[in-house]
């Protein structure tokens, strides 16, 4: 059996998803080294156990995270399959060496993190690092990537069931940061912990579910078809044709239904306008889209 050899656009497609996740993982790090280490905060995640390894024994953040994920990736291949595999393998890759990179780069010759905001900023320096935490991860799962450890978890139970991501990866960590009390005996530092936390995953979900949101369109034209057809070969949504008529003129009229992401409501009105100025167009907000060309459906 010949394995058919991938398209230009599927090529491109691939290295724009390295592309974002590389990014994502930047920002992820760098809210780690700059923010969240110097302050001694920790989170959930592998990650966050590497971090209460680090205050508590000095040994390298970045080396307990490689150790747990490449424990953990030998579950994850076969239930996700080999392209999340692939790029999540990368991703532990990455995210290890630019949490070493940015140590070095931040720390410099000092053997302690410097406190960028100053000393006594604690809840600052946890509510950034969260934020840059969870903007990262937004970008790594909108690429059908992963940083690894509990978003293994979360990734595997979100494939079978319709739990969003942020709030399995909150359910799955909330262990991990009551930890941290017998390393500092100190409940601010766990208090910190849940903020962060709870920053990341509202963050995570809001970057990850504006990414999905879907509009309803309903538009009304003499020039229905011209506008049809534009609609399916410029944004590659979906139209329906319904019969409707006018009450109060009692002439029949086309009804072109299109369900499409949000960030294209944009050009669906600009091509609209350009077929038709008078057009009469209703937009609304969907909760959910399911099927072909949307969100898959997902239930027990």
């Amino acid at each position: 059996m010949q394995i058919a050899k991938p398209t230009k656009v599927e090529v491109m497609r691939e290295l724009k998803d390295y592309f974002f996740i590389t990014i994502g993982l930047v920002c992820y790090s760098l809210g780690w080294a700059a923010f969240l280490i110097p302050y001694q905060i920790t989170t959930g995640g592998t990650t966050g156990i590497g971090a209460i390894i680090y205050y508590s024994t000095g040994f390298p953040i970045q080396w307990s995270y490689f150790i747990i994920n490449a424990f953990l990736m030998t579950f994850a291949i076969k239930i996700l399959g080999p392209k999340f595999s692939i790029k999540t393998t990368y991703a532990i890759f990455m995210l290890t060496f630019l949490l070493w990179l940015f140590q070095v780069l931040i720390n410099g010759s000092n053997e302690t993190p410097p406190l960028i905001l100053g000393p006594g900023q604690d809840f600052m320096a946890c509510l950034i690092g969260a934020a840059m935490c969870g903007i990262g991860l937004g970008v790594v799962f909108n690429c059908n990537g992963s940083t690894g450890g509990t978003d293994i978890i979360a990734a595997i139970i979100n494939k079978y069931h319709d739990i969003t991501l942020g709030r399995m990866i909150m359910a799955c960590d909330v262990i991990i940061i009551s930890s941290c009390y017998f390393v500092f005996y100190d409940w601010r530092r766990v208090i910190f912990g849940f903020v962060t936390l709870f920053v990341i995953g509202f963050v995570l979900d809001y970057i990850v579910n504006s990414a999905r949101q879907s509009v309803q369109f309903f538009i009304f034209s003499k020039e229905y078809e011209k506008i049809a057809d534009r609609i399916t070969k410029e944004t590659h949504r979906g139209v329906t044709v319904l019969d409707g008529m006018g009450w109060y003129s009692k002439h029949n009229v086309k009804v072109l239904v299109v369900l499409a992401y949000k960030r294209q409501s944009v050009d669906i009105f600009r091509l609209v306008k350009d077929i038709d100025p008078n057009a009469f167009i209703s937009q609304s907000s969907v909760i959910g889209v399911y099927g072909e060309g949307f969100d898959r459906i997902k239930i027990k």
